[in-house]
């Protein structure tokens, strides 16, 4: 490795999967301390940051327990475990390597983990019981994870509907809980709200500006909470989605920007917005989908960077270059798959980010 400098070493660690690169620690003292280093650490959530992945939860008939597969556009597809949590979970939210995961066998109990290094933090429960009863079934209608690799923190966000009094009827009253990983505490704020999600719209939450972003279930229009001032807000669509004749619409995250996802029977067309501030959404590609023709109305966009798009179907993973224009299969379910794929599958990117 002598005629290499270490400069060159560090580009060519910074682009190994995460188990790989841990093993590569016992190799010499330099390499040991890399994980840890903070300009490492930076370049390699940077390198990762252009090659974005999609888990999928694979229900399997046959087995009393769901499986996890994390499909690669470089790698393809692996199957990982979420066991060292101890705790059977539903994942809620992604972000920047990080998953927010919700107990099944005890509501109201939260896990932030990052799946590649294991390390993973129980949040503290919420002593204020009143403040979690949402509705329905107590659970949280919206969920969101906003992790900040420059600032090494994160945040979780519990919103939803209370129920009113004993009645287990929502009011208009939209209660917010946010958890902040610097305080370890929870702190509430409460507003008025009048929308409606739906699955995808839920599990779609996207972090940019140091916002949290939900597209709404008429799709109207995206509802933010900002965490720097700890408001909502309201962001435009592009004209054409909002009057867009029944076309499906869909929020994803693209190279740090906002972007729509509009599909219609024949085509798909993605927005970015490249002014945030102004609000002006820019389309960035037309794409047809006569390859694809008998899939389209299950097809359903998870992950996408300016190169390529994630979409996944009932029982694929299917993947579209941007510049070449081609479409390929990343994984497909070969067992009795008892809920299609994109109803848990997630936006994924590995990080070397603490959380413990």
């Amino acid at each position: 490795m002598s005629f290499f400098p270490d400069e060159v070493i560090i580009e060519v660690l910074a682009r190994l999967p995460i188990k790989p690169l841990f093993k590569t620690k016992t190799v010499c003292k330099l390499w040991y301390g890399l994980p840890s280093d903070e300009y490492f650490i930076k370049l390699y959530n940077q390198v990762s940051d252009k090659n974005p992945m999609v888990l999928v939860e694979v229900h399997d008939s046959t087995k009393p327990t769901s499986s996890l597969i994390c499909v690669d556009n470089s790698r393809g597809a692996s199957e990982f475990s979420l066991d060292f949590l101890r705790d059977k979970v539903n994942i809620r939210a992604s972000c920047n390597g990080l998953l927010c995961c919700s107990s099944i066998a005890v509501k109201g109990v939260y896990y932030v983990c990052n799946p590649m290094t294991r390390e993973f933090k129980v949040l503290p429960k919420i002593k204020d019981q009143n403040l979690t009863r949402f509705y329905p079934d107590s659970e949280a209608t919206l969920v969101g994870l906003a992790c900040d690799p420059s600032r090494g923190k994160f945040d979780v966000v519990l919103a939803g509907y209370q129920c009113a009094g004993s009645s287990h009827r929502p009011d208009k009253t939209f209660a917010c809980l946010i958890f902040d990983s610097d305080s370890n505490k929870w702190r509430k704020f409460v507003s008025f709200q009048e929308e409606n999600f739906t699955h995808m719209n839920r599990n779609q939450v996207v972090y940019v500006n140091s916002a949290l972003h939900w597209l709404t279930g008429s799709g109207s229009y995206i509802l933010v909470l900002d965490l720097n001032f700890e408001v909502w807000r309201k962001v435009s669509v592009p004209d054409e989605t909002r009057y867009g004749m029944g076309n499906r619409v869909y929020l994803l995250e693209s190279d740090g920007c906002l972007s729509l996802i509009e599909i219609s029977d024949t085509r798909m067309k993605i927005w970015v917005m490249k002014d945030y501030e102004r609000e002006l959404w820019h389309m960035a590609d037309r794409v047809s989908l006569g390859c694809i023709k008998g899939l389209v109305h299950g097809i359903f966009p998870i992950a996408q960077t300016g190169e390529c798009i994630f979409l996944a179907t009932h029982k694929q993973v299917l993947v579209y270059h941007r510049t070449s224009r081609a479409w390929k299969e990343m994984y497909s379910v070969q067992n009795n798959a008892t809920l299609p794929l994109w109803f848990s599958a997630h936006a994924f990117r590995t990080s070397i980010f603490p959380c413990a």
